[in-house]
């Protein structure tokens, strides 16, 4: 138990340069779920989420929210199922048709004008459209603002490079009373390259804190023993909640 609270209530790093030239390519990614290399998958859906939705959700009906690098995480089917509208964005092909097989749905698919290449897949309801594409194109494809938007795998992929342009577009999606939810990660980032990267409290409020206030909800210990490879002997999830200022 001393272990796990002496891990939780770690220092955080400085914001350390260790990682700013860390890159990963979209092909690098689509590579990741042919080579089935997707671990940051979660099947049973994220247990803080599960934990949070009500305060999250606010007891609102007909929200739009936004899954940015939406992968195929099952959460998309739970906020559908309550009667929200589901968008999310995600570079592999193969990763929205899993979504779509697994969770049993069946859906068509469309190009998307405005972005050569890309396309749009959507749910025969109409309740979840998820756009194959770079997210750093998607402002392209006018796709409206949100209510709730929950950033889980994707703030921690991002290149650290790019994380102003990715936080740029995060607001830019934003409808006025919106709820942000946001999980990432802490580790000795010395010590593990990334992804998923290293994001400190105060690269949140860099990058957010001209628009939003940020509260965190909660520090979990997940280190498991797979994350021993990475060179790391500690790592912390954290959930924070973003909201207008």
């Amino acid at each position: 138990m001393d272990a796990v609270r002496t891990s939780l209530d770690i220092k955080e790093y400085p914001d350390t340069e260790v990682q700013k030239n860390r890159i990963l390519t979209l092909e690098e990614w689509q590579e990741k779920w042919v080579e089935r290399k997707i671990t940051f998958h979660q099947e049973q859906g994220h247990q803080l989420l599960k934990k949070y939705l009500d305060t999250f959700l606010k007891g609102e009906s007909g929200l739009r929210v936004f899954f940015p690098l939406c992968g195929k995480a099952v959460e998309m089917k739970w906020f559908a199922d309550r009667g929200h509208s589901v968008v999310g964005v995600e570079i592999s092909e193969l990763g929205i048709r899993e979504f779509f097989m697994e969770q049993n749905l069946s859906y068509s698919e469309e190009p998307i004008m405005e972005i050569p290449g890309a396309k749009v897949f959507k749910s025969s309801l109409g309740n979840i459209s998820l756009y194959c594409c770079s997210l750093f194109d998607l402002p392209r494809a006018n796709i409206g603002k949100f209510d709730r938007i929950w950033d889980r795998g994707a703030l921690v992929a991002i290149n650290p490079g790019d994380r102003k342009r990715y936080a740029d577009i995060m607001l830019s999606l934003m409808r006025k009373g919106v709820q942000y939810l946001l999980s990432v990660l802490s580790y000795d980032p010395t010590k593990h390259g990334g992804p998923p990267f290293y994001v400190s409290d105060a690269e949140i409020e860099r990058l957010f804190g001209s628009v939003c206030n940020h509260r965190c909800l909660e520090k979990v210990d997940v280190f498991e023993e797979k994350h021993k490879s990475w060179g790391i002997d500690y790592l912390v999830e954290k959930l924070y909640l973003l909201t207008e200022k």
